[in-house]
């Protein structure tokens, strides 16, 4: 683990930098990405949209790669529709992460 700081380097049992003083916190774990079919990037039911989605890529490159599957392979539609049974649609709500939620206001504050 390393100051964020400083840039000096503490095992990973120390809450504060020795040096310059600052707070030393574990970096959070990454969050998991999950695969949904995509309610606002669709041409038929989302699944390239989805996919592009998960993968932080252009939605028209996987587009084209799918085409290409269903003139080439011959298994892209077949592959498009099982995709589009098995994927989850995306929901409407996805909560905020905890870190970004607005606080409520102090009890007794007052209100517009």
């Amino acid at each position: 683990m390393f100051c964020p700081q400083c840039g000096r380097e503490f095992a990973s049992s120390v809450n504060y930098c020795s040096q310059c003083g600052a707070a030393i916190w574990p970096s959070p774990p990454p969050a998991t990405k999950k695969l949904y079919l995509s309610r606002t990037d669709r041409k038929i039911a989302g699944v390239c949209g989805g996919v592009a989605d998960y993968l932080d890529i252009d939605a028209t490159l996987i587009r084209l790669v799918w085409v290409m599957t269903v003139l080439f392979a011959g298994w892209g539609v077949l592959g498009y529709l099982i995709a589009w049974v098995v994927i989850p649609e995306e929901p409407l709500f996805q909560p905020a992460p905890f870190s970004a939620r607005v606080q409520e206001p102090a009890p007794g504050g007052s209100r517009a």
